[in-house]
């Protein structure tokens, strides 16, 4: 199992670029950079680049309806190259709020147009044509009538490092985890209980694997929590930081009867909380929604406590077929993050 976190993005990100490094001495596998609607994530992920040698970065996610699917195609073979074949294309179709509300563009067939744009960029890299894709979202070339100028398929002009980068799929609604189990090299869930994943995506991803490419290879997961590992309670009460994360996704992230992460609390076996969250965190009441939050939710999804705890938690997430434990460290007791993950390293063995 390897261990991967995700770059701070909130705050300073050349300080946080800064502390990467330490981190990929630590034996940190991979660093996974969000967009959200903050600062662009290609660029910082360019920047992190230049910073580091080992550490594997990955997008994640890049949403799909802000750029065009060349484009993206395009920025997964540029940063490969400057990463020298440690990239990974994290895509994600975000939410509406982000979509409609930030960059003014529909949020229409989300699955559709991930499985094209995958398609495209997997053609682009192979670079055995001149790029051609004729779909319901996309038509590249544009047909003659439709085309300003009589239509060209070109291809990328650069050799891209490798002709199939790891394509990762973050996703939770029943048929966009399908899809992702048939068509994507990696799978990006929120919010996962181990001991709980296989009733809420169970059929989903065995609808997907038996579509499967055999050459895709087993499907990769990433996912985990907050990290800290010691004795007591200083340690265990750690969990409570995810308090206002998954109230904040739980309530906020969506209108009602839109909100995906409400839907998965629902189908987690939270429905009265995630009701009573969603009303409180929509009508400005956000500390109430957040104490509404299950302390079951939060210790399931984290890993805090002792080295005995955390190979325990360790083995659930194994069991559930995690492959990249996803951890954000929190020191306490004069612990740093590097250290925190080299302990991790060992706990993995």
């Amino acid at each position: 199992m390897k261990i991967s976190a995700m770059l701070n993005y909130s705050g300073d990100i050349k300080r946080s670029a800064k502390e990467l490094a330490e981190l990929e001495n630590a034996g940190l596998d991979l660093i996974w950079v969000a967009e959200a609607y903050g600062f662009d994530s290609v660029s910082v992920m360019g920047y992190l680049a230049a910073l580091t040698t080992k550490v594997e970065i990955g997008s994640a996610i890049l949403p799909i309806y802000s750029r065009t699917p060349t484009l993206i195609g395009m920025t997964a073979a540029g940063l490969d190259a400057m990463t020298d074949g440690r990239f990974h294309l994290g895509l994600g179709a975000s939410g509406p709020q982000v979509i409609e509300g930030f960059h003014g563009v529909p949020y229409t067939d989300p699955l559709g147009r991930t499985r094209e744009i995958i398609e495209v960029c997997r053609e682009l890299w192979k670079r055995e044509a001149p790029l051609e894709h004729h779909g319901k979202h996309y038509d590249i070339p544009l047909p003659a009538d439709r085309a300003s100028v009589p239509p060209k398929a070109l291809k990328i002009i650069q050799h891209p490092v490798r002709s199939d980068i790891p394509t990762w799929i973050a996703a939770i609604g029943e048929k966009n985890v399908e899809l992702t189990a048939e068509v994507a090299n990696g799978w990006i869930p929120i919010l996962f209980v181990p001991e709980k994943a296989h009733l809420v995506w169970g059929k989903s991803l065995e609808a997907g694997k038996a579509k499967r490419a055999p050459e895709l290879g087993p499907l990769q997961i990433t996912a985990g929590g907050i990290l800290s590992i010691g004795e007591g309670e200083d340690v265990t009460k750690l969990r409570e930081l995810g308090r206002s994360m998954v109230a904040l996704y739980v309530g906020g992230m969506g209108a009602k009867g839109k909100n995906f992460y409400n839907t998965l609390a629902c189908r987690y076996g939270y429905e009265a909380e995630a009701a009573e969250i969603q009303d409180l965190y929509l009508s400005g009441k956000k500390k109430e929604a957040e104490a509404l939050v299950p302390e079951e939710l939060l210790e399931l999804t984290s890993l805090c406590g002792s080295p005995s705890y955390i190979a325990e938690r360790v083995a659930a997430f194994k069991e559930a077929g995690v492959t990249h434990l996803q951890v954000a460290p929190v020191p306490v007791g004069g612990k740093t993050g590097p250290q925190l993950v080299s302990e991790l390293k060992e706990i993995l063995g």
